[in-house]
């Protein structure tokens, strides 16, 4: 059976993996997959500082690094943060940065070719939604895509991202938009830390 291709769904699940509760968890940060579960990509954490990613399809094909970038402890938590990601040649291949206390309210996105977009949360609630950074005049802007948020283990209170994107968008802006989630997901629970931030 053909892998389905990662950039060409307009719908696909970014989650923590399943893990023992009484076992140190050794596997990768994040799974990637369709929303009927068929595995696409996973995600490793290649240093020992937690800056450094790599997303890989279940293949073991690179899609892009994404390296974190922000303030040095203990100024880390009141500064921006900005993620850089990175394709196989190592050129950039879009962004994704945060500024605030609640830094998981708002990323800022721009893609491989320029685009500005948005991912915000929909006040408290666990939907954020995708809009231009600049759209075009009218009443509200246009949704490009949805992220919803679920706890799917509550005891160890992992958590998995469904991300919905519009059709207009292509392959290289969806890379953009899974790789925002993936580093929405590392701002709100930090590698290393054990307490989920909102």
């Amino acid at each position: 059976m053909t892998e389905p291709d990662l950039f060409a769904l307009e719908a696909v699940v970014v989650a923590q993996p399943k893990r023992s509760r009484w076992r140190r968890y050794r596997g990768p940060v994040l799974a990637v997959s369709t929303v009927e579960g068929t595995p696409l990509a996973e995600v490793t954490d290649t240093g020992t500082d937690h800056k450094h990613f790599v997303l890989t399809r279940t293949s073991g094909e690179f899609v892009v690094r994404i390296e974190k970038r922000s303030w040095s402890d203990p100024f880390e938590q009141f500064g921006p943060v900005r993620f850089h990601f990175s394709d196989g040649a190592d050129r950039e291949a879009g962004t994704a940065g945060a500024r605030g206390l609640i830094k998981s309210r708002q990323l800022s996105l721009r893609t491989e070719r320029g685009r500005r977009l948005l991912l915000t949360r929909q006040g408290l609630s666990v939907e954020w939604h995708l809009t231009e950074a600049d759209p075009a005049p009218g009443p509200a802007p246009e949704i490009l895509g949805r992220v919803t948020m679920s706890t799917i283990d509550p005891w160890l209170g992992l958590q998995q991202y469904v991300v919905d994107m519009a059709l207009s968008l292509d392959a290289s802006e969806r890379q953009t938009i899974v790789a925002s989630v993936i580093c929405l997901h590392l701002i709100r629970r930090p590698p290393g830390e054990g307490t989920a931030v909102v």
